[in-house]
């Protein structure tokens, strides 16, 4: 065992005998252990959630993850998700999982039906690039989060569907849907959830676990927003957003995104010209990447000078 950023560690060999590797499309030798077994980590299978107005656990400066769908609001506290990473749910009649991963700082929603069938999510205890990699109860396939993807097992290859999720504080989600269902911490687990265990990891450029291809051109751990959209990807980072204007129009492909960024909570929106939400992904910046090597990045105009 051994300790890093304040981070217990189970150093054994990885715990690959779980799974069933026989179809992949990733490297195996690239899959590596987290430290928990599978489930050790657990995810949420029944959450319980409280009206915004009970939320007493929560500051307004409190991360969360939100989504809305069908005319209903929902908060997912990063305090709560660090202990679970992945919580199954559903939304305005719709099936959907949460996850998050502490270690690329990536909160992503998903579409919980593959093939008109609904899915339920676990934590495998895996890593793929420093990424969680998720399995589902039903077929056993790991899938890696920010590839959005079954990586092995039978459903390998089989695309997940991104659904718009907004990385914001409480405070600002509470102002904008008071009427929003938050994420309990009766979840039936013993578990601080006052006390972040990724604090001090959050703080530094040291990453616990390795990556292929490592971008320079800004911190490891720097916030940008990820989108993929038409064939094309692309990062904004916050330090670039922070430059100003709060709202301004982006060609990406054949389309001009909407751009708002908040500097106060540091909270990134992307619309299509109607007013909708498009999906992406806030993330450390080693993290997208990681996962996107050729991606583009936007740059304020201030910064070509």
């Amino acid at each position: 065992m051994k300790v890093i950023f304040g981070l217990l560690l189970l150093v054994t060999t990885p715990f690959l005998s779980a799974f069933d590797f026989s179809q992949h499309n990733i490297p195996i030798a690239e899959i590596k252990s987290g430290g928990p077994p599978k489930d050790g980590i657990p995810a949420l299978l029944h959450p319980k959630f409280v009206s915004a107005d009970r939320a007493g656990f929560l500051q307004a400066d409190d991360r969360v993850l939100a989504l809305v769908y069908n005319g209903e609001a929902k908060a997912y506290p990063i305090k709560i998700l660090n202990w679970h990473e992945v919580v199954n749910d559903d939304i305005g009649g719709k099936p959907v999982f949460v996850s998050y991963c502490p270690l690329c700082g990536t909160g992503m929603a998903f579409d919980a039906r593959i093939r008109k069938k609904r899915y339920t999510f676990g934590v495998s205890g895996l890593l793929y690039q420093s990424d969680v990699l998720m399995y589902d109860h039903q077929s056993e396939s790991l899938w890696s989060q920010i590839k959005q993807e079954a990586v092995t097992g039978a459903l390998t290859g089989t695309r997940l569907s991104l659904l718009p999720l907004i990385h914001t504080t409480w405070g600002a989600w509470k102002r904008e849907y008071p009427k929003s269902q938050v994420l309990s911490t009766e979840t039936g687990y013993s578990r601080n959830y006052s006390r972040d265990p990724y604090a001090e990891y959050a703080q530094t450029d040291r990453l616990m676990f390795s990556v292929n291809k490592r971008d320079r051109r800004y911190p490891p751990k720097s916030w940008v927003l990820g989108i993929q959209h038409e064939g094309e990807t692309m990062a904004y980072p916050f330090s670039e957003l922070e430059r100003g204007p709060r709202f301004f129009r982006h060609t990406l492909g054949p389309d001009t995104l909407h751009i708002t960024y908040d500097p106060d909570t540091r909270t990134v929106r992307v619309q299509n010209p109607q007013g909708e939400d498009l999906p992406s992904v806030v993330a450390y910046w080693f993290a997208w990447a990681a996962f996107h090597p050729q991606t583009q990045v936007y740059t304020h105009p201030s910064s070509k000078k």
